[in-house]
């Protein structure tokens, strides 16, 4: 028998083989136990109220044999009381003459003691000898002339008393017949009963005299029935009674064989019923076994058919079953193509390649990508798109020998292929997207294809955080970006994007933690010859990833939303060095860098017009001039409220981008800053000095100072002052460094500073 452990208290079974066979059992028994304790409780009732009719019957039986005896006991006291001599003799107080007649009548009946009780108290007894108490209640009971016959207690022990009076003019006492109700009695009484129950004769207090009833009772064997029959006494304060018990053990010993029978007859019908359930049970359950089997099989990912070997409700449900198996073989063939397939063309899909990809350890995936994809899908269609690149799978998997194909994205597929390295690689990607590229019919017509393509393999072994098809995709973009025809994946130029996922989230971190600062870096006036201000520059140190480039987290805070708390810091933080370098009696222009999507927010230009007002810092703002061309009437709004707050604005990187001197003229600016690339070279190229004095030219002519960036060389500085320019920042001038740093640089020499210059 198979069972699963007490569950929230219940047992249950595993097997329906045994729980039917428990249930047929359970059946039977509960119905056998229900039989038997009704034929139990009949006989046990029936038993009950034929003894209770027993005693009662033995009651009565004993109750005429007292009235007989009582009656010859009085005859044979009538008898001597009526005797003249013997009245004489009474009357003369002849104690001896009495005496004698009395032994003569206690022999002619047999009774244990008779006695004469005279009026005057005097006793004259003959084989009993009553004490004082016993005498006392004996003569109130006579006196009160209610009784004449009952029971006495004489000497502890209960005695039938009969009294008749001694017939004279007056009365002069009474003649008293004793026989004591012994233990020898009540067995008489008991032979005459039909159970076999006990009989006594007690006395008892009058307040708690037995029931007239049979009551149950316990006694020294047990539960018992008892039956209290009264009797008369002579003691009005006592009463007496005949007391009948039966054990109620005795009352169902006659069926106690018929009991064994019963429980033999169970038993045996029990175990033939175990046996026959058991058997019925495991024809019932078999297919049901085999089903359950099947069905188990099926959870494991196994299709194993049930057998049907009936067309009952059973082997219908068998049937059934192995119809679904059917269905679901078919399904999940067709879940497995639709997962592994790209819809559109048929072609085997991403993941497919994936898979394949990823069982070789020397594959080598290829990503083609259709150029101009969009163009010509909107041109013939997406319908006729799917049959293209159908057909362009079908010849790039045909040109490669029948090596797997894929549909990767819209306008992608992928190969792989087994090379010896990246050289081999590249190369059969370069002739493949090259032998591909044949015109290719669709609809009657032929269209023209141009194939880009990127190489990727496994990466070194911990390193493969991305699969080979992503690595694929990603040489594809490089390639396009460098407008080549085939590019293997370069990690080097791919760099570390996954690492700076969590990048933001530790800049916040970092900005409460003190791990970003602002460093200076000095911007040298060539007609003061000395340095009157300073550009902030941020500065991150990670605990973990040691410096991170400025390029880095600035240009991903300007992607994610979160440059406007950077740049709200480096505000307040600009602010309040420049209060330290006043203190210290250097008063400088703070430059700070504000992207060009914070000049479209309107609450931005609030804050800083607000800090700045609160302050009264001298505040510089270095914006792009591509800034200014994303949003022009926005920006040129929030340009005109720093104006008028007073605060500079200074044109940076200018001549990096497409400069436009449209928003040139219109913006309120009051510095432009070259860029770098110009001043680098400016000491090797005379087309580069042009620019620059163009430039300067420009500017003063538009009423702006001019900065020159990445000085570096004194030769540079040299021709920046011939060309008019207004000041210079670079290397030469100083590098950026901590607030610290740039107060004890000031203070070490302002004039060693400006000779150093000149």
């Amino acid at each position: 028998m198979t069972l699963s452990g007490a569950t929230h208290g219940r047992l249950t079974f595993r097997n329906l083989r045994t729980r039917l066979t428990v249930l047929y059992m359970g059946l039977f028994g509960l119905a056998l136990s229900l039989s038997a304790v009704a034929v139990v409780t009949a006989v046990t009732s029936s038993a009950r109220h034929t003894a209770r009719e027993e005693m009662a019957a033995a009651g009565a039986v004993y109750g005429r044999l007292w009235d007989n005896r009582s009656d010859l006991l009085r005859q044979a006291a009538d008898g001597l009381a009526g005797d003249d001599g013997f009245r004489q003799a009474v009357a003369a107080a002849d104690t001896r003459a009495v005496r004698q007649a009395l032994e003569d009548l206690r022999a002619r009946q047999g009774v244990d003691g008779v006695l004469v009780l005279g009026a005057d108290g005097h006793v004259v007894t003959a084989g009993i000898h009553p004490d004082a108490a016993a005498l006392d209640a004996l003569f109130r009971g006579l006196e009160s002339g209610t009784i004449e016959t009952g029971v006495l207690t004489i000497g502890g022990a209960p005695f039938q008393v009969v009294a008749a009076p001694v017939d004279t003019a007056a009365p002069n006492g009474w003649i008293v017949s004793a026989e004591r109700l012994d233990a020898a009695q009540m067995r008489n009484l008991e032979r005459l009963s039909a159970i076999a129950l006990s009989a006594a004769v007690v006395v008892t207090p009058a307040r708690s005299a037995p029931e007239g009833q049979p009551a149950r009772v316990q006694t020294g064997e047990g539960p018992s029935l008892q039956l209290a029959h009264p009797l008369p006494g002579f003691d009005p304060g006592a009463r007496a009674a005949l007391l009948l018990t039966y054990p109620l053990h005795r009352v169902m010993e006659p069926y106690e064989s018929l009991f064994l029978w019963l429980l033999c007859i169970g038993s045996a019908g029990l175990a033939l019923l175990m046996g026959g359930a058991w058997a019925l049970s495991r024809g019932l359950t078999r297919p049901i076994t085999a089903l359950d089997e099947a069905v188990h099989r099926l959870q494991q990912g196994e299709y194993v058919e049930a057998p049907v070997t009936s067309d009952d409700e059973i082997g219908r449900l068998a049937a059934s079953f192995n119809a679904m198996i059917g269905d679901l073989k078919d399904r999940e063939a067709r879940l497995t193509h639709m997962a592994l397939h790209d819809q559109e063309t048929g072609l085997p899909n991403r993941l497919s390649l994936e898979r394949q990809a990823g069982a070789h350890a020397d594959a080598w995936v290829i990503l083609f990508g259709v150029d101009r994809f969009e163009v010509v899908r909107n041109a013939i269609g997406y319908d006729s798109m799917a049959r293209l690149l159908a057909a362009l799978g079908a010849r790039l998997s045909a040109l490669a020998d029948g090596a797997p194909m894929a549909r990767v994205g819209a306008g992608a597929l992928g190969l792989i292929v087994v090379a010896t390295g990246k050289v081999q690689a590249l190369e059969m990607a370069e002739r493949l997207a090259g032998a591909a590229q044949a015109p290719i019919n669709v609809n009657g017509a032929p269209v023209d294809i141009a194939l880009t393509a990127g190489v990727a393999g496994h990466g070194a072994a911990g390193s493969d955080l991305i699969s080979p098809v992503d690595r694929a995709a990603i040489a594809l973009d490089q390639a396009r970006a460098a407008r080549r025809t085939a590019a293997a994946f370069d990690e080097a130029a791919y760099g570390d994007p996954g690492g700076n996922l969590s990048l933001i989230s530790e800049l916040m971190t970092a900005l409460s933690d003190g791990e970003v600062a602002l460093a200076y870096q000095p911007k040298y006036d060539f007609r003061a010859e000395d340095v009157t201000g300073v550009e902030a520059l941020m500065r991150w140190t990670h605990p973990r990833r040691g410096v991170v480039s400025p390029d880095l987290f600035i240009g991903m805070a300007e992607e994610t939303g979160h440059i406007r708390p950077l740049t709200e810091w480096a505000i307040r933080r600009a602010i309040e060095d420049q209060k330290i370098l006043a203190a210290s009696g250097h008063v400088l222009t703070v430059s700070v860098n504000i992207s060009g999507r914070l000049l479209s927010d309107e609450n931005f230009a609030d804050f800083a017009v607000n800090e700045v007002a609160a302050s009264g810092a001298d505040l510089c703002f270095e914006i792009t001039e591509t800034a200014v061309m994303d949003n022009p009437e926005m920006a040129l709004r929030i340009v005109d409220r720093f104006a008028d707050a007073g605060i500079s604005v200074s044109l940076d990187d200018y001549g990096s981008g497409l400069s436009s001197l449209t928003y040139l003229k219109r913006i309120r600016a009051d510095e432009l800053k070259i860029d770098k690339s110009f001043i680098l070279g400016l000491d090797e190229s005379a087309r580069d000095g042009l620019l620059v004095k163009s430039t300067i030219d420009l500017a003063h002519g538009l009423g702006l100072k001019v900065t020159a960036e990445g000085v570096e060389t004194p030769t540079a500085l040299a021709l920046l002052r011939g060309m008019g320019c207004d000041m210079a920042q670079g290397y030469l001038i100083g590098r950026p460094v901590p607030m610290g740093a740039l107060l004890d640089r000031l203070a070490a020499s302002a004039e060693g500073a400006r000779a150093a210059v000149r």
